[in-house]
């Protein structure tokens, strides 16, 4: 299993050139990608303009969205971004998209939040097709489209995943969880009868250090989960405050199959870097 570590521009008051400096500093160490989440109405940065930053400053790890909310977004225009990224990144684009749960997001842009299932199948089809065809974005791009995953938990989720996505990625918690939600992906595979199987993709919130460290990084838990209402605390408690915690989980995701590992930010401070890369070396 590769590990992968986001940037942490979903936090909010990040700086930007903090936030490029995260991303070359994980570009000379054990990491195999840098990851992005995407909100509209929160203190973040846009996840495909950071990424297209990130490129700048890395030449080694992947450049990945896990994910983007894919139903506010226009998909002709979403596939000439993902295009041009993929190939001015040199073709390190991993495009991770889910429907998203926060209506606010939804409101913002001014996109009904009602059949969002719907719409996001007809956004993933049209992807596809601008990819394969090589009709949207730049014509001298990588021989091999961005890989897309598709999140989410729900039946129709899994569906989406093999008809139109060459893997899963799942949202977060602990091993047994995404155990369950990889088995349901493969099953989805076979049954759809794609070759061979799904990539499978994990995520994981960490905020490594002192006590302030580690409460600033509850704080901004709770605060991004806040839409849950009570689930927040529980979400928040799934943090990784301690290097046994990461390498627990990391092991537990490897035992279940689990591809590439992202473990994401809950505090945007330089030493998150270094303290994480010290665990993941010593996972090899």
């Amino acid at each position: 299993m590769h590990i992968g570590i986001g940037l942490p521009t979903g936090i909010p008051r990040t700086d930007g050139q903090l936030a490029l400096e995260w991303a070359l500093r994980a570009d000379q160490g054990p990491f195999s990608h840098v990851a992005v989440v995407d909100r509209i109405a929160y203190d973040s940065y846009d996840p495909l303009v950071a990424l297209a930053a990130a490129a700048g400053v890395t030449r080694r790890v992947r450049l990945a969205t896990t994910v983007v909310i894919g139903p506010i977004r226009n998909a002709v225009l979403l596939a000439r971004s993902a295009a041009t990224l993929h190939a001015l990144s040199g073709g390190r684009l991993v495009l991770g998209l889910a429907v998203g749960a926060r209506t606010e997001d939804y409101e913002a842009v001014g996109v009904p939040h009602k059949a969002r299932g719907a719409r996001f199948s007809e956004q993933l089809a049209a992807l596809r097709a601008a990819w394969e065809e090589r009709r949207i974005g730049p014509t001298q791009t990588p021989a091999r489209a961005p890989e897309l995953l598709v999140g989410g938990l729900s039946h129709d989720a899994f569906g989406r995943v093999a008809r139109y996505a060459d893997g899963y990625i799942h949202g977060g918690g602990p091993p047994r969880a995404f155990a369950r939600a990889a088995d349901r992906a493969r099953a989805a595979w076979v049954d759809a009868g794609r070759p061979g199987r799904p990539l499978l993709w994990g995520q994981a919130y960490f905020a490594l250090g002192d006590v302030e460290t580690v409460e600033a990084g509850f704080r901004y838990m709770r605060d991004y989960y806040a839409f849950t209402g009570p689930f927040a605390e529980k979400i928040a408690q799934g943090l990784l405050t301690t290097p046994q915690a990461v390498a627990q989980l990391a092991r537990g995701y490897a035992e279940e199959g689990c591809d590439e590992l992202a473990l994401m930010p809950a505090v945007a401070s330089l030493d998150q870097v270094e303290r994480l890369a010290e665990i993941v070396e010593g996972q090899r």
